[in-house]
Protein backbone atom coordinates (compact mmCIF):
# COMPACT_ATOMS: atom_id res chain seq x y z
CA UNK A 1 0.00 0.00 0.00
CA UNK A 2 2.83 2.35 0.89
CA UNK A 3 4.53 1.60 -2.43
CA UNK A 4 1.28 2.34 -4.28
CA UNK A 5 0.87 5.66 -2.47
CA UNK A 6 4.43 6.59 -3.36
CA UNK A 7 3.77 5.75 -7.00
CA UNK A 8 0.56 7.81 -7.02
CA UNK A 9 2.38 10.66 -5.37
CA UNK A 10 5.15 10.53 -7.94
CA UNK A 11 2.60 10.41 -10.78
CA UNK A 12 0.66 13.37 -9.32
CA UNK A 13 3.88 15.32 -8.88
CA UNK A 14 4.92 14.46 -12.47
CA UNK A 15 1.56 15.62 -13.81
CA UNK A 16 1.77 18.85 -11.81
CA UNK A 17 5.38 19.73 -12.64
CA UNK A 18 6.00 18.15 -16.05
CA UNK A 19 5.42 20.25 -19.16
CA UNK A 20 4.89 17.09 -21.21
CA UNK A 21 2.23 15.85 -18.82
CA UNK A 22 0.37 19.14 -18.96
CA UNK A 23 0.50 19.12 -22.76
CA UNK A 24 -0.89 15.58 -22.87
CA UNK A 25 -3.62 16.49 -20.40
CA UNK A 26 -4.62 19.59 -22.41
CA UNK A 27 -4.67 17.60 -25.65
CA UNK A 28 -6.90 14.98 -24.04
CA UNK A 29 -9.32 17.66 -22.76
CA UNK A 30 -9.51 19.25 -26.21
CA UNK A 31 -10.49 15.89 -27.68
CA UNK A 32 -13.13 15.46 -25.00
CA UNK A 33 -14.56 18.91 -25.71
CA UNK A 34 -14.93 18.05 -29.39
CA UNK A 35 -17.85 15.81 -28.37
CA UNK A 36 -20.16 18.63 -27.16
CA UNK A 37 -18.90 20.76 -30.04
CA UNK A 38 -20.13 18.14 -32.51
CA UNK A 39 -23.53 18.09 -30.78
CA UNK A 40 -23.72 21.86 -31.15
CA UNK A 41 -23.02 21.57 -34.88
CA UNK A 42 -25.82 19.00 -35.14
CA UNK A 43 -28.14 21.39 -33.27
CA UNK A 44 -27.36 24.16 -35.76
CA UNK A 45 -28.17 21.86 -38.69
CA UNK A 46 -31.38 20.75 -36.99
CA UNK A 47 -32.53 24.34 -36.47
CA UNK A 48 -31.61 25.18 -40.04
CA UNK A 49 -33.70 22.27 -41.33
CA UNK A 50 -36.59 23.31 -39.13
CA UNK A 51 -36.44 26.83 -40.54
CA UNK A 52 -36.55 25.43 -44.09
CA UNK A 53 -39.54 23.23 -43.23
CA UNK A 54 -41.51 26.19 -41.86
CA UNK A 55 -40.65 28.35 -44.89
CA UNK A 56 -41.70 25.53 -47.22
CA UNK A 57 -45.00 25.16 -45.38
CA UNK A 58 -45.74 28.90 -45.62
CA UNK A 59 -44.87 28.93 -49.31
CA UNK A 60 -46.99 25.84 -49.93
CA UNK A 61 -50.09 27.52 -48.53
CA UNK A 62 -49.52 30.95 -50.09
CA UNK A 63 -48.21 29.88 -53.48
CA UNK A 64 -44.96 28.42 -54.75
CA UNK A 65 -42.46 30.06 -57.04
CA UNK A 66 -43.83 31.34 -60.35
CA UNK A 67 -42.41 30.03 -63.62
CA UNK A 68 -44.36 31.11 -66.70
CA UNK A 69 -43.97 29.48 -70.10
CA UNK A 70 -46.20 30.68 -72.92
CA UNK A 71 -48.42 31.34 -74.70
CA UNK A 72 -47.74 28.63 -77.26
CA UNK A 73 -49.82 27.95 -80.38
CA UNK A 74 -50.70 24.27 -80.75
CA UNK A 75 -51.78 23.20 -84.25
CA UNK A 76 -52.72 19.58 -85.12
CA UNK A 77 -51.95 18.10 -88.52
CA UNK A 78 -52.42 14.79 -90.31
CA UNK A 79 -49.65 12.41 -91.17
CA UNK A 80 -49.89 9.35 -93.36
CA UNK A 81 -48.03 6.10 -93.23
CA UNK A 82 -48.31 3.15 -95.57
CA UNK A 83 -48.50 -0.30 -94.09
CA UNK A 84 -48.89 -3.77 -95.57
CA UNK A 85 -51.81 -5.95 -94.49
CA UNK A 86 -51.84 -9.67 -95.28
CA UNK A 87 -55.12 -11.58 -95.65
CA UNK A 88 -54.73 -14.88 -93.86
CA UNK A 89 -57.39 -16.62 -95.97
CA UNK A 90 -56.43 -15.50 -99.46
CA UNK A 91 -52.77 -14.98 -98.60
CA UNK A 92 -52.94 -11.70 -100.46
CA UNK A 93 -51.13 -8.58 -99.32
CA UNK A 94 -52.56 -5.13 -99.78
CA UNK A 95 -51.40 -1.64 -98.93
CA UNK A 96 -53.29 0.56 -96.49
CA UNK A 97 -52.67 4.14 -95.52
CA UNK A 98 -52.69 4.82 -91.80
CA UNK A 99 -53.73 8.32 -90.76
CA UNK A 100 -52.43 9.78 -87.52
CA UNK A 101 -52.88 13.16 -85.82
CA UNK A 102 -49.76 14.90 -84.62
CA UNK A 103 -49.17 18.34 -83.10
CA UNK A 104 -46.91 21.24 -83.96
CA UNK A 105 -46.05 23.93 -81.43
CA UNK A 106 -45.22 27.51 -82.41
CA UNK A 107 -43.77 30.25 -80.21
CA UNK A 108 -44.68 33.94 -80.50
CA UNK A 109 -42.87 36.29 -82.84
CA UNK A 110 -42.93 39.06 -80.23
CA UNK A 111 -43.38 38.47 -76.51
CA UNK A 112 -43.62 41.41 -74.10
CA UNK A 113 -43.96 40.79 -70.36
CA UNK A 114 -44.48 43.48 -67.75
CA UNK A 115 -44.69 42.46 -64.12
CA UNK A 116 -45.18 44.48 -60.96
CA UNK A 117 -44.25 42.61 -57.78
CA UNK A 118 -45.62 43.47 -54.33
CA UNK A 119 -43.62 41.39 -51.83
CA UNK A 120 -44.22 41.05 -48.11
CA UNK A 121 -42.88 39.07 -45.17
CA UNK A 122 -44.81 36.17 -43.67
CA UNK A 123 -43.90 34.95 -40.19
CA UNK A 124 -44.57 31.82 -38.24
CA UNK A 125 -43.08 31.81 -34.78
CA UNK A 126 -39.48 32.93 -35.05
CA UNK A 127 -39.22 32.14 -38.75
CA UNK A 128 -40.05 34.35 -41.71
CA UNK A 129 -40.05 34.17 -45.49
CA UNK A 130 -40.81 36.40 -48.46
CA UNK A 131 -44.03 36.01 -50.45
CA UNK A 132 -45.49 38.28 -53.09
CA UNK A 133 -48.41 39.12 -55.32
CA UNK A 134 -47.51 39.65 -58.96
CA UNK A 135 -49.44 41.53 -61.61
CA UNK A 136 -48.32 40.20 -64.98
CA UNK A 137 -49.32 41.71 -68.34
CA UNK A 138 -48.33 39.77 -71.44
CA UNK A 139 -48.78 40.81 -75.05
CA UNK A 140 -47.24 40.02 -78.40
CA UNK A 141 -48.09 38.37 -81.70
CA UNK A 142 -47.88 35.14 -83.61
CA UNK A 143 -46.66 34.96 -87.18
CA UNK A 144 -47.86 32.43 -89.77
CA UNK A 145 -46.77 28.90 -88.79
CA UNK A 146 -44.25 27.31 -91.09
CA UNK A 147 -44.99 23.65 -91.86
CA UNK A 148 -42.47 23.40 -94.69
CA UNK A 149 -39.99 21.66 -92.39
CA UNK A 150 -42.20 18.56 -92.43
CA UNK A 151 -43.55 18.92 -96.01
CA UNK A 152 -47.09 19.10 -94.70
CA UNK A 153 -49.81 20.06 -97.17
CA UNK A 154 -52.17 22.88 -96.33
CA UNK A 155 -55.21 20.60 -96.50
CA UNK A 156 -53.69 18.34 -93.82
CA UNK A 157 -53.46 21.13 -91.27
CA UNK A 158 -56.40 21.08 -88.85
CA UNK A 159 -56.67 24.80 -88.21
CA UNK A 160 -60.08 24.45 -86.60
CA UNK A 161 -58.55 22.26 -83.85
CA UNK A 162 -55.83 24.73 -82.86
CA UNK A 163 -55.40 25.80 -79.23
CA UNK A 164 -53.25 28.06 -77.08
CA UNK A 165 -51.16 26.65 -74.22
CA UNK A 166 -49.64 28.22 -71.12
CA UNK A 167 -47.52 26.31 -68.63
CA UNK A 168 -46.89 27.48 -65.10
CA UNK A 169 -45.44 26.08 -61.90
CA UNK A 170 -48.07 27.72 -59.71
CA UNK A 171 -51.80 27.24 -60.19
CA UNK A 172 -52.74 27.61 -56.54
CA UNK A 173 -51.63 31.23 -56.48
CA UNK A 174 -53.66 32.37 -59.52
CA UNK A 175 -56.18 35.02 -58.39
CA UNK A 176 -58.07 35.82 -61.58
CA UNK A 177 -59.70 34.15 -64.53
CA UNK A 178 -56.96 33.26 -66.99
CA UNK A 179 -58.10 34.43 -70.42
CA UNK A 180 -56.37 35.69 -73.51
CA UNK A 181 -57.53 38.10 -76.15
CA UNK A 182 -56.45 36.80 -79.56
CA UNK A 183 -57.24 39.10 -82.48
CA UNK A 184 -60.97 39.76 -82.04
CA UNK A 185 -62.00 37.11 -79.54
CA UNK A 186 -61.26 36.16 -75.95
CA UNK A 187 -60.48 32.61 -74.88
CA UNK A 188 -60.52 31.19 -71.37
CA UNK A 189 -57.81 28.78 -70.24
CA UNK A 190 -58.65 25.65 -68.29
CA UNK A 191 -56.37 23.25 -66.43
CA UNK A 192 -55.41 20.17 -68.33
CA UNK A 193 -53.11 17.88 -66.47
CA UNK A 194 -52.90 15.05 -68.96
CA UNK A 195 -53.75 13.91 -72.46
CA UNK A 196 -52.15 10.53 -72.00
CA UNK A 197 -49.83 8.83 -69.56
CA UNK A 198 -46.70 9.95 -71.37
CA UNK A 199 -47.73 13.59 -71.32
CA UNK A 200 -48.71 13.38 -67.65
CA UNK A 201 -45.31 11.98 -66.75
CA UNK A 202 -43.65 14.67 -68.84
CA UNK A 203 -45.38 17.56 -67.09
CA UNK A 204 -44.84 16.02 -63.66
CA UNK A 205 -41.16 15.80 -64.52
CA UNK A 206 -41.08 19.49 -65.39
CA UNK A 207 -43.09 20.34 -62.26
CA UNK A 208 -45.32 22.50 -64.47
CA UNK A 209 -49.09 22.61 -64.90
CA UNK A 210 -50.69 22.94 -68.29
CA UNK A 211 -53.40 25.46 -69.15
CA UNK A 212 -55.17 25.07 -72.48
CA UNK A 213 -57.73 27.17 -74.34
CA UNK A 214 -60.70 25.91 -76.30
CA UNK A 215 -60.49 25.56 -80.08
CA UNK A 216 -59.55 28.83 -81.76
CA UNK A 217 -61.66 30.48 -84.42
CA UNK A 218 -59.95 30.41 -87.78
CA UNK A 219 -60.37 34.15 -88.13
CA UNK A 220 -58.11 34.59 -85.08
CA UNK A 221 -55.33 32.39 -86.41
CA UNK A 222 -52.20 33.83 -88.06
CA UNK A 223 -52.87 32.13 -91.37
CA UNK A 224 -52.40 35.20 -93.54
CA UNK A 225 -50.93 37.87 -91.27
CA UNK A 226 -49.59 38.31 -87.75
CA UNK A 227 -52.14 37.95 -84.94
CA UNK A 228 -51.87 39.98 -81.75
CA UNK A 229 -52.63 38.62 -78.28
CA UNK A 230 -52.76 39.97 -74.73
CA UNK A 231 -53.54 38.59 -71.28
CA UNK A 232 -53.27 39.65 -67.64
CA UNK A 233 -52.51 37.51 -64.61
CA UNK A 234 -52.53 38.04 -60.88
CA UNK A 235 -50.54 35.34 -59.08
CA UNK A 236 -49.46 34.85 -55.47
CA UNK A 237 -45.99 33.38 -55.30
CA UNK A 238 -42.90 32.94 -53.18
CA UNK A 239 -39.15 32.61 -53.49
CA UNK A 240 -38.81 33.77 -57.10
CA UNK A 241 -40.50 34.63 -60.37
CA UNK A 242 -39.10 33.46 -63.70
CA UNK A 243 -39.97 33.56 -67.38
CA UNK A 244 -38.81 31.58 -70.41
CA UNK A 245 -37.85 33.69 -73.46
CA UNK A 246 -39.83 31.85 -76.13
CA UNK A 247 -40.47 34.90 -78.31
CA UNK A 248 -38.40 35.53 -81.40
CA UNK A 249 -37.91 38.81 -79.60
CA UNK A 250 -38.66 38.70 -75.86
CA UNK A 251 -38.86 41.83 -73.73
CA UNK A 252 -39.37 41.58 -69.97
CA UNK A 253 -39.83 44.40 -67.49
CA UNK A 254 -40.08 43.65 -63.74
CA UNK A 255 -40.30 46.26 -61.00
CA UNK A 256 -40.74 46.09 -57.25
CA UNK A 257 -39.93 47.93 -54.02
CA UNK A 258 -38.14 44.84 -52.65
CA UNK A 259 -34.58 45.83 -51.74
CA UNK A 260 -32.86 42.45 -51.26
CA UNK A 261 -33.79 40.82 -54.56
CA UNK A 262 -31.17 39.30 -56.83
CA UNK A 263 -31.37 38.41 -60.51
CA UNK A 264 -31.11 34.78 -61.51
CA UNK A 265 -31.07 32.58 -64.58
CA UNK A 266 -29.42 32.52 -67.98
CA UNK A 267 -29.92 36.19 -68.76
CA UNK A 268 -29.32 39.38 -66.78
CA UNK A 269 -31.03 42.78 -67.09
CA UNK A 270 -29.46 45.14 -69.60
CA UNK A 271 -30.26 48.45 -67.87
CA UNK A 272 -27.55 49.81 -65.58
CA UNK A 273 -30.01 51.62 -63.27
CA UNK A 274 -31.91 48.46 -62.35
CA UNK A 275 -31.29 48.78 -58.59
CA UNK A 276 -32.06 51.86 -56.51
CA UNK A 277 -32.81 52.78 -52.92
CA UNK A 278 -36.53 52.29 -53.63
CA UNK A 279 -36.23 48.74 -54.99
CA UNK A 280 -35.46 47.61 -58.51
CA UNK A 281 -36.65 48.20 -62.06
CA UNK A 282 -35.13 45.53 -64.30
CA UNK A 283 -35.41 45.11 -68.06
CA UNK A 284 -34.41 42.21 -70.29
CA UNK A 285 -34.34 41.81 -74.05
CA UNK A 286 -33.58 38.38 -75.52
CA UNK A 287 -33.50 37.54 -79.22
CA UNK A 288 -33.94 34.09 -80.74
CA UNK A 289 -30.27 34.16 -81.71
CA UNK A 290 -29.37 34.40 -78.01
CA UNK A 291 -30.87 30.97 -77.19
CA UNK A 292 -30.27 27.49 -78.58
CA UNK A 293 -33.83 26.53 -79.55
CA UNK A 294 -36.03 27.35 -82.53
CA UNK A 295 -39.43 29.00 -82.76
CA UNK A 296 -41.29 25.78 -83.46
CA UNK A 297 -41.32 22.16 -82.44
CA UNK A 298 -42.85 19.08 -84.06
CA UNK A 299 -41.80 16.76 -81.22
CA UNK A 300 -43.75 18.11 -78.30
CA UNK A 301 -43.03 21.12 -76.11
CA UNK A 302 -39.33 21.02 -75.23
CA UNK A 303 -37.99 21.27 -71.70
CA UNK A 304 -36.74 24.86 -71.57
CA UNK A 305 -36.62 25.43 -67.80
CA UNK A 306 -32.85 25.78 -67.90
CA UNK A 307 -33.24 28.95 -69.99
CA UNK A 308 -35.57 30.66 -67.50
CA UNK A 309 -34.56 33.94 -65.89
CA UNK A 310 -36.04 36.33 -63.37
CA UNK A 311 -35.79 37.57 -59.80
CA UNK A 312 -35.22 35.84 -56.47
CA UNK A 313 -37.13 37.33 -53.51
CA UNK A 314 -35.77 35.05 -50.82
CA UNK A 315 -35.00 36.77 -47.52
CA UNK A 316 -31.25 36.38 -46.94
CA UNK A 317 -31.44 34.21 -43.82
CA UNK A 318 -27.78 33.46 -43.14
CA UNK A 319 -27.74 33.34 -39.34
CA UNK A 320 -27.60 29.56 -39.33
CA UNK A 321 -24.92 29.44 -42.02
CA UNK A 322 -22.82 31.94 -40.08
CA UNK A 323 -23.36 30.05 -36.82
CA UNK A 324 -22.31 26.85 -38.55
CA UNK A 325 -19.20 28.51 -39.94
CA UNK A 326 -18.29 29.94 -36.53
CA UNK A 327 -18.71 26.50 -34.92
CA UNK A 328 -16.14 25.14 -37.36
CA UNK A 329 -13.60 27.36 -35.62
CA UNK A 330 -14.51 25.90 -32.22
CA UNK A 331 -11.47 23.62 -32.19
CA UNK A 332 -9.23 26.63 -32.92
CA UNK A 333 -10.79 28.76 -30.15
CA UNK A 334 -10.52 26.02 -27.54
CA UNK A 335 -6.99 25.07 -28.58
CA UNK A 336 -5.67 28.64 -28.57
CA UNK A 337 -7.36 29.48 -25.25
CA UNK A 338 -5.87 26.39 -23.61
CA UNK A 339 -2.51 27.30 -25.14
CA UNK A 340 -2.67 30.76 -23.54
CA UNK A 341 -3.42 29.25 -20.11
CA UNK A 342 -0.67 26.67 -20.65
CA UNK A 343 1.91 29.35 -21.44
CA UNK A 344 0.83 31.42 -18.44
CA UNK A 345 0.96 28.36 -16.20
CA UNK A 346 4.38 27.34 -17.50
CA UNK A 347 6.01 30.77 -17.29
CA UNK A 348 4.44 31.88 -13.99
CA UNK A 349 4.61 28.49 -12.24
CA UNK A 350 0.95 28.87 -11.23
CA UNK A 351 -0.83 25.54 -10.84
CA UNK A 352 -4.03 25.04 -12.86
CA UNK A 353 -6.07 21.93 -12.19
CA UNK A 354 -7.42 19.84 -15.14
CA UNK A 355 -10.95 20.48 -13.82
CA UNK A 356 -10.37 24.20 -14.22
CA UNK A 357 -9.25 23.65 -17.81
CA UNK A 358 -12.42 21.63 -18.34
CA UNK A 359 -14.62 24.42 -16.97
CA UNK A 360 -12.96 26.94 -19.27
CA UNK A 361 -13.53 24.61 -22.24
CA UNK A 362 -17.20 24.15 -21.38
CA UNK A 363 -17.60 27.93 -21.17
CA UNK A 364 -16.10 28.22 -24.65
CA UNK A 365 -18.58 25.71 -26.08
CA UNK A 366 -21.45 27.60 -24.45
CA UNK A 367 -20.65 30.49 -26.78
CA UNK A 368 -22.16 28.62 -29.73
CA UNK A 369 -25.41 27.68 -27.99
CA UNK A 370 -25.82 31.31 -26.94
CA UNK A 371 -25.02 32.45 -30.47
CA UNK A 372 -27.60 30.30 -32.24
CA UNK A 373 -30.36 30.81 -29.66
CA UNK A 374 -29.99 34.61 -29.58
CA UNK A 375 -29.58 34.93 -33.38
CA UNK A 376 -33.00 33.31 -33.87
CA UNK A 377 -34.56 36.35 -32.17
CA UNK A 378 -32.14 39.05 -33.25
CA UNK A 379 -29.48 39.84 -35.84
CA UNK A 380 -26.32 37.75 -36.06
CA UNK A 381 -24.17 40.77 -35.13
CA UNK A 382 -26.07 41.40 -31.89
CA UNK A 383 -26.09 37.70 -31.04
CA UNK A 384 -22.35 37.43 -31.68
CA UNK A 385 -21.61 40.49 -29.52
CA UNK A 386 -23.78 39.28 -26.61
CA UNK A 387 -22.44 35.70 -26.72
CA UNK A 388 -18.78 36.72 -27.04
CA UNK A 389 -18.94 39.40 -24.33
CA UNK A 390 -20.67 36.98 -21.95
CA UNK A 391 -18.10 34.22 -22.52
CA UNK A 392 -15.09 36.57 -22.36
CA UNK A 393 -16.28 38.09 -19.07
CA UNK A 394 -17.06 34.66 -17.62
CA UNK A 395 -13.63 33.23 -18.45
CA UNK A 396 -11.78 36.41 -17.44
CA UNK A 397 -13.50 36.53 -14.02
CA UNK A 398 -13.00 32.79 -13.52
CA UNK A 399 -9.30 33.06 -14.42
CA UNK A 400 -8.88 35.84 -11.83
CA UNK A 401 -9.64 33.34 -9.09
CA UNK A 402 -7.14 30.91 -10.62
CA UNK A 403 -4.26 33.23 -11.49
CA UNK A 404 -4.44 35.38 -8.32
CA UNK A 405 -4.02 38.76 -9.93
CA UNK A 406 -5.41 41.17 -12.47
CA UNK A 407 -2.65 41.21 -15.11
CA UNK A 408 -3.17 37.72 -16.53
CA UNK A 409 -7.01 37.83 -16.53
CA UNK A 410 -6.88 41.13 -18.44
CA UNK A 411 -4.48 39.57 -20.93
CA UNK A 412 -6.76 36.55 -21.33
CA UNK A 413 -9.81 38.76 -21.82
CA UNK A 414 -8.00 40.85 -24.44
CA UNK A 415 -6.77 37.72 -26.23
CA UNK A 416 -10.24 36.16 -26.35
CA UNK A 417 -11.75 39.45 -27.55
CA UNK A 418 -9.20 39.63 -30.35
CA UNK A 419 -9.78 35.99 -31.26
CA UNK A 420 -13.57 36.33 -31.45
CA UNK A 421 -13.23 39.56 -33.44
CA UNK A 422 -10.85 37.80 -35.84
CA UNK A 423 -13.27 34.91 -36.36
CA UNK A 424 -16.18 37.31 -36.90
CA UNK A 425 -14.24 39.09 -39.65
CA UNK A 426 -13.45 35.77 -41.34
CA UNK A 427 -17.13 34.75 -41.23
CA UNK A 428 -18.20 37.99 -42.93
CA UNK A 429 -15.65 37.70 -45.69
CA UNK A 430 -16.16 35.52 -48.74
CA UNK A 431 -13.51 36.15 -51.36
CA UNK A 432 -10.74 37.02 -48.88
CA UNK A 433 -11.61 34.64 -46.03
CA UNK A 434 -8.72 32.26 -46.79
CA UNK A 435 -6.20 35.07 -47.19
CA UNK A 436 -7.20 36.87 -43.98
CA UNK A 437 -7.41 33.57 -42.08
CA UNK A 438 -3.95 32.49 -43.22
CA UNK A 439 -2.39 35.82 -42.28
CA UNK A 440 -4.12 35.78 -38.88
CA UNK A 441 -2.96 32.25 -38.10
CA UNK A 442 0.56 33.18 -39.12
CA UNK A 443 0.52 36.13 -36.69
CA UNK A 444 -0.85 33.89 -33.92
CA UNK A 445 1.88 31.31 -34.57
CA UNK A 446 4.55 34.00 -34.51
CA UNK A 447 3.20 35.36 -31.22
CA UNK A 448 3.19 31.91 -29.60
CA UNK A 449 6.72 31.22 -30.81
CA UNK A 450 7.88 34.56 -29.42
CA UNK A 451 6.12 34.03 -26.06
CA UNK A 452 7.50 30.50 -25.62
CA UNK A 453 11.08 31.24 -26.56
CA UNK A 454 12.27 31.42 -22.92
CA UNK A 455 10.58 28.24 -21.72
CA UNK A 456 12.99 25.51 -20.73
CA UNK A 457 11.51 22.59 -22.64
CA UNK A 458 14.41 20.26 -21.76
CA UNK A 459 13.32 19.98 -18.12
CA UNK A 460 9.74 19.11 -18.98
Amino acid sequence: METLNKQNGRFGKWVKTSITARMLMIGFLILILLIPLSFIKSLIVERMNRQQEVVQEINQKWGKEVLLYGPILKVPYKTYKEKFVRNQKTKETRTEVEEKIRYAYFFPKELNIKSSINPEEKKRGIYKTAVYNSKINIDGNFTKPDFSEKDINEEDILWNKSRLIIKTSNLKGVNNLVEIKLHKNTYVFTSKYEDNNNEKAYYNYLNLHKLESKFLNEEDLPKKSDTNFSLSLSINGSKQIRFIPIGKETSVHINSDWKTANFIGEYLPFNSDKISDNGFDAKWKILDINRPFSQQSFNGIPNLKEYAFGVNFMIPVDEYQKSERSAKYGFLVIGLTFLIFFLIQTMSKISIHPFQYLMIGVALTMFYTLLISISEHSSFLKAYLIASIAVVLLIALYSKSILKGIKFPLFIGASLTTLYAFIFVIIQLENYALLVGSIGLFIILASVMYASRKIDWQNG
